[in-house]
């Protein structure tokens, strides 16, 4: 299983659908809201590497309020 955390800002006051509609993708095992230079973080999980670029990629990054993100990938083995 690859894994990997997702810093997210997004438009200003869209921060809560933003964390709702991630909640409902099943590649996104927790979504939290946060203070500082991002909005968001998600972990996202899936079963191959290209699987886990394409949610980043195409699902997460194109969505309407996200402005920019910041890919954090885990290391396997210092889980």
């Amino acid at each position: 299983m690859k894994k990997a955390f997702v810093l997210i800002s997004c438009d200003l006051g869209k921060e809560e659908d933003t964390l709702v509609a991630l909640r409902t993708m099943n590649q996104i095992k927790e979504a939290h809201g946060t203070w500082g230079a991002y909005d968001i973080i998600a972990e996202v999980e899936s079963e191959t590497a290209e699987s886990l670029r394409e949610t980043i990629t195409w699902k997460i990054r194109k969505m309407p309020a996200i402005r920019a993100t910041l890919t954090l990938m885990a290391i396997e083995g210092q889980e």
